[in-house]
């Protein structure tokens, strides 16, 4: 019982590097990993039910949580979760909190229903460096088969089965 309880913590594998530049290897990544997800599922209830803000971060904040709980070993949580190095997933959490207060106090989802906003207008050229991003006109043979299914639509029977009846083979009349 000895072993297990302190031999496992000190038998795990201890990460010596990110090997990316200015993010430090975090020892208790897991933990400071529950911590902040836990804070994220808290914080983010300040923002209303129907948002989709919402429903997001909760939904991938849940996840990776139960990830976090589920998993003791680091390497395990960055295979199962997929989205980098426990070191950067902490970063992420900590913007996402610091985003969650931003969203708060700027209120964007508080727009009454009667807004009226003015809409402006500019006539101004494109200069000629900026592409304009306009399709070209669809080939002739896009209209004409848009036209044949449309027109087949409205028939009573199925274009394939009505080959199916005209045909010689018995299998297919069947």
């Amino acid at each position: 019982m000895f072993l297990r309880a302190i031999g496992r913590p000190l038998l795990a594998k201890v990460k010596q590097t990110t090997g990316i530049v200015g993010l430090d290897v975090v020892p208790n990544a897991r933990a400071v990993l529950i911590d902040l997800y836990s804070k994220t599922l808290k914080e983010i209830q300040a923002v209303p039910e129907d948002e989709g803000y919402r429903k997001a971060v909760e939904s991938f904040t849940r996840h990776r949580l139960n990830v976090c709980k589920e998993e003791e070993d680091w390497e395990a949580i960055e295979k199962r979760l997929g989205c980098g190095q426990v070191e950067e997933l902490i970063e992420e959490a900590q913007d996402e909190l610091t985003l969650i207060g931003k969203m708060i106090e700027w209120d964007p989802w508080g727009v009454p229903d009667d807004y009226e906003c003015e809409v402006i207008e500019n006539d101004a050229p494109i200069p000629k460096h900026v592409p304009q991003h306009r399709p070209g006109p669809l080939p002739e043979d896009f209209y004409r088969t848009l036209e044949g299914l449309i027109s087949e639509s409205k028939t009573k029977i199925p274009a394939a089965a009505a080959a199916a009846t005209t045909s010689t083979d018995p299998q297919l009349k069947e």
